[in-house]
Order: C-alpha cells, then sequence, then structure tokens
C-alpha cells in the first residue's frame, strides 16, 4: 500500500521560479513544480500538495504562520502518513522548531526542506531536498511511520529540528546540528539512525497547541557593551523572559551596577535564560567566577540549545500560563529532544 505524503508549501525559494523578462523570482503551483520535478511521478508515494494561500518570505514567518502550519497538519492528520514542508531557509529553523513544540503525540514526519535556488534553475539544489525529503517522510516499518518528530532535510542530512541552525548563506549546505548527530543520511541508500530517533509516547493522543507568547527578548553579550543599552533592554515594558546569549559556558563581564541591575529585574519577575554564543558545547552556570551572578539570581540554564529552538521554546512555554518556578522546570527538561543536560 502507497503512503500517502502531503506537500505544504509556505514560500520561500524553493517553490519559485525565475521570470528572466522580469529579472525576478515568482512562486510556482503544483502543476509546475511537477513540470519542474517530473520525477516526482516515479516516486511510490500518493503525493498531494496545499498552500498558503499567499505564499510568505521566510523572514516573514511568524508565530501567527507556525500556527497555520499546526492547523493545516492537525486537519489533515489521519489522511496522511507524513508531511514535508516547503519554507524558505532563513527562519526554517525557528519554524521547524516551534511546530516540534506545538504537535503533541506526533506519531508520524513532519520534514522541513527548502533550496538555496529555484526550483527551475538549472543548478538547483531543490529537486534532491525534495525527493529525498518525502522518501524519508515515506519510510515505514510493517506500515507504521519510522520518523515520529519534526526534522530538516537539507543536502543530504536529516537533522532534528530543533537541533538545527542555519550556518551558511550560499552554500548548499546550509544547516547543522551542533550538538547532536544527524538522524540520516542521503547516498546510494537512504541512511536512517533509528537509535537516534525521538521516541514520543504512544499513549498520547495527537493534539496541537496554538498557544504562544512574544513577550520576551533576547540579548547577545559583548565587549563594551553600555550600561544604557543593556538597562533600555532589560526594562522593554511587559517584557517576562530575557534569554541572554553569553560568553562560553555561561559568562558574562562583572560589574557592580550590572549585578545590581539583574538582581533587580529578577526580583520584579522577570526570567532569565542564559545560552552560550558558542556553536558548540553548552552553558554551565558557576563554572567560572563570572557566571556567580547567574546562580545568584536563580537564571534558567539553557544547557546545548540552539538559539532558534531557545527562542521557540521560550514563546511555546510563555504561552501555558505557568509560574517561574514551573517555566525552569519545563524549559531545563528536553521536552522533544531539544537539549542535553549534564
Amino acid at each position: 500500500m502507497k503512503t500517502r505524503i502531503l506537500l505544504i508549501y509556505t514560500g520561500g525559494t524553493i517553490g519559485m521560479a525565475r521570470d528572466y523578462e522580469a529579472q525576478s523570482l515568482k512562486p510556482l503551483d503544483f502543476d509546475n513544480l511537477l513540470e519542474h520535478i517530473p520525477e516526482l511521478k516515479l516516486i511510490d508515494s500518493d503525493i498531494e500538495y496545499t498552500s498558503f494561500s499567499e505564499p510568505i518570505d521566510s523572514s516573514n514567518m511568524g508565530p501567527e504562520h507556525w500556527i497555520r502550519l499546526a492547523q493545516i497538519i492537525k486537519v489533515n492528520y489521519s489522511q496522511y502518513d507524513g508531511f514535508v514542508i516547503l519554507h524558505g531557509t532563513d527562519t526554517m529553523a525557528y519554524s521547524a522548531s516551534a511546530l516540534s513544540f506545538m504537535l503533541n503525540g506526533l506519531q508520524k514526519p513532519v520534514i522541513f526542506t527548502g533550496s538555496q535556488l529555484p526550483v527551475g534553475d538549472l543548478r538547483t539544489d531543490a529537486k534532491e531536498n525534495l525527493i529525498t525529503s518525502i522518501h524519508f517522510a515515506s519510510l515505514c516499518e510493517n506500515g507504521v511511520p519510522l520518523i515520529h518528530e519534526v526534522c530538516v532535510y537539507f543536502e543530504y542530512r536529516l537533522l532534528r529540528a530543533n537541533r538545527t541552525t542555519k550556518i551558511n548563506a550560499e552554500n548548499f549546505d546550509a544547516f547543522a546540528s551542533p550538538n547532536y548527530p544527524d538522524l540520516g543520511e542521503s547516498g546510494i541508500r537512504l541512511d536512517l539512525r533509528k537509535d537516534l530517533l525521538w521516541k514520543e509516547d504512544p499513549s498520547v493522543e495527537f493534539s496541537i497547541n496554538t498557544d504562544l507568547d512574544v513577550h520576551m527578548g533576547l540579548m547577545k553579550i559583548f565587549p563594551g557593551m553600555s550600561r544604557i543599552f543593556i538597562e533600555n533592554q532589560l526594562n522593554t515594558p511587559q517584557m517576562q523572559v530575557m534569554i541572554i546569549e553569553a560568553f562560553g559556558s555561561g559568562n558574562i563581564f562583572m560589574y557592580d551596577w550590572l549585578d545590581e541591575l539583574l538582581k533587580k529585574k529578577a526580583n520584579e519577575g522577570l526570567i532569565f535564560v542564559i545560552n552560550t554564543q558558542c556553536a558548540g558545547g553548552m552553558v554551565e552556570i558557576g563554572r567560572y567566577e563570572t557566571s556567580g551572578i547567574f546562580r545568584e539570581i536563580n537564571a534558567v540554564n539553557g544547557f546545548d540549545l540552539t538559539t532558534e529552538a531557545s527562542v521557540a521554546k521560550t514563546i511555546h512555554l510563555l504561552g501555558q500560563g505557568l509560574s517561574n518556578e514551573e517555566f525552569r522546570k519545563a524549559y531545563e527538561t528536553s521536552l522533544r529532544g531539544e537539549l542535553t543536560k549534564v
């Protein structure tokens, strides 16, 4: 029996064709996509297609679009064995991370992919990315999908969505998973590393959680930051969480005024999350004296979360109306395989 796969086109380069007369890119419909990738007809799966009514450049993608994606999957969940989402690359890791938290009890693959060149270009990477994403989404054992999580597939690599970050704006090899191994690779054969896949509790019925809250901030620490800049950032009205991307394993410069400010804001109820700026490794609050203030203010440890997963997880958890302590416990727990704790 053929697997049924739903392609969901949100926008982005992969679904564009180059209009050489107008010197611009224009979105394709599914018939045009088949015209450019006739190989899709050869795949041993029933492939159907849906699209946002207006394609969205991924730079404009936000929580309202994450909700729309979750709703599309919910409506079609029982009818398909897997989902492939065509998405622009700039914010793909944010959207994919967000969906990983919003989809509860997921027992089917949701694979994000895109391309660096339009599908109609001679040297495009769109064909391989799309065809192999569909192949991975179609993998079954005894009629049951093998992948039960949200992934990103790009340039021969299948990655856990909430471990993924965009590392290159020009190369075809645009994404990496710095702190978790690849889930699969595409070569002569599809290599799926089953031992690394997320195992969702099969007793949990599939549902979506669309309660999101964006009252958060993100501040990257750098040498020479001015006091007034930091004060203005931390005094943003209605902000509930500030993610600080600190040096190394979670360090920050030591100034009395900064310590006083952080303590004041923490006492007022602002939650601080500490991430590392480094691509690899993780936060270890208290390892060095320069992270001592974070221990004093009872900051939340981001461990080895990517920036994208950290933002998406914060927006998701803020939407749940948790107390500060409940937020901390949930944040420091691996909900969908997004972090490693030491």
